[in-house]
């Protein structure tokens, strides 16, 4: 039996829900994202577009490129509460799925076809969801997740496309290489020196000449372009929490090292989670005092992977918990409502800077290690140590240094 996969992709997301949200907007160009001198473009419309922009491109290099367009700054909080409503439908109607994404979904309905078309069964799926959401969705339906989501982007927009199995090959065979997912602007290039611009000319090169030149990716891009994919579905019951905690060698009442010790906790687990490919929406931390009352506090976010989004809430939360003025004994942080993503910088508020500088301080970190770079604040901190990447099958709690 073949497998069949569809892969749902809510188009143009952000600037859906603002339309949903004000209709003057339906038609006209626009564009979300950053509203400062170096601010990104988060989203874009299709009528934006067509002037050349695109998303991550400089919001002011947009607006010289179309005047016109209205500017919207965003609203994460909005975009996640869509995206759970459209996660409820798809949970309620699928027998497996997987949330890749705030607006993207992949449904395993391998052997639905005994029963009812599955084609048509995901036609139907789209229906309702449009119906009571009010989104535009594309979607593709195909034997693998590779060829579906490329099915999807060939629909796009707000249409749909079956690519039934023996039709892969041909399928992709006069697409752009570029419009295999793995294909970065790197590889594309490499690629173009190459002298291959379509996948046609990748399906017809011989595997071991891909391996020579590309390695283990080239294996895997010459697989794609077969329409070759055998990667699973992933079930949506991943892992919620990701947390640590530390009992003090000496009860203190001294707010700065509790805070620095904090902050060193946030920092590391946002490290964490950008690793994992995860973003956060409910940050919790706990005070236990030296007569074992223990406070906690929350509080819900928009969807977020970045230090800085993430100690601030933390220590503001701190602020608001830590009233006893009393000897404490233990502090901790959590990051709960986990979400598997591409969204992993704030589009709507950092600048290329911000975005770059956190790339760059992954890259250390995975290359000499996770305490390779630190703030300041908390050189001097017994936060949490070394280990390894807790999304895969690791403990759900980060172990932290306790009391003898």
């Amino acid at each position: 039996m073949h497998k069949s996969v569809v892969h749902i992709d809510l188009d143009t997301f952000f600037v859906s829900c603002e339309r949903l949200l004000d209709s003057s907007l339906n038609g006209k160009p626009v564009l979300v994202g950053g509203t400062s001198g170096r601010g990104v473009v988060a989203a874009c419309s299709y009528e934006a577009r067509k002037y050349g922009i695109h998303s991550a491109m400089p919001m002011r290099m947009a607006q010289m490129l179309c005047p016109e367009a209205t500017v919207i700054r965003g609203n994460s909080g909005i975009y996640s509460k869509f995206s759970d409503m459209v996660t409820d439908v798809i949970k309620e109607q699928s027998p497996l799925y997987e949330k890749s994404s705030i607006d993207e979904f992949y449904i395993d309905v391998t052997g639905m076809d005994k029963f009812f078309g599955t084609y048509k069964w995901a036609q139907e799926l789209r229906t309702r969801i449009t119906k009571e959401t009010g989104l535009p969705i594309s979607f593709g339906l195909s034997t693998s997740k590779t060829v579906a989501k490329v099915g999807t982007n060939e629909a796009k927009p707000d249409n749909y496309i079956n690519i039934p199995e023996g039709t892969e090959k041909p399928f992709l065979a006069p697409l752009a290489v570029k419009k295999i997912p793995m294909v970065g602007d790197k590889t594309y290039k490499m690629l173009l020196n190459m002298g291959v611009k379509y996948v046609k000319t990748v399906q017809e090169m011989p595997m071991e000449l891909m391996d020579r030149v590309m390695g283990k990716n080239g294996i895997a891009l010459w697989k794609k372009a077969q329409g070759i994919d055998n990667s699973e579905v992933i079930p949506y019951h991943e892992r919620k929490s990701l947390s640590s905690s530390l009992t003090l060698e000496k009860d203190t009442i001294d707010i700065r090292q509790l805070k620095n010790i904090l902050t060193s906790m946030a920092e590391k687990l946002t490290y964490y989670l950008r690793n994992g490919n995860k973003l956060t929406s409910c940050v919790t931390v706990t005070v236990r005092y030296s007569d074992f009352d223990t406070r906690t506090r929350q509080k819900r976010i928009p969807y977020t992977s970045l230090d800085h989004t993430l100690i601030k809430t933390t220590m503001e939360l701190f602020d608001q918990l830590y009233e006893r003025r009393v000897l404490a004994r233990l502090v901790g942080v959590r990051f709960s409502h986990l979400l598997s993503g591409t969204y992993q910088m704030n589009l709507f508020e950092d600048t290329a800077e911000m975005v770059n500088l956190y790339q760059a301080m992954d890259r250390i970190r995975n290359r000499y290690g996770q305490n390779a770079i630190r703030r300041v604040n908390t050189m001097g901190t017994r936060g949490i140590g070394q280990m390894a990447n807790p999304f895969n099958g690791q403990p759900p709690i980060i172990p932290a240094h306790r009391r003898q």
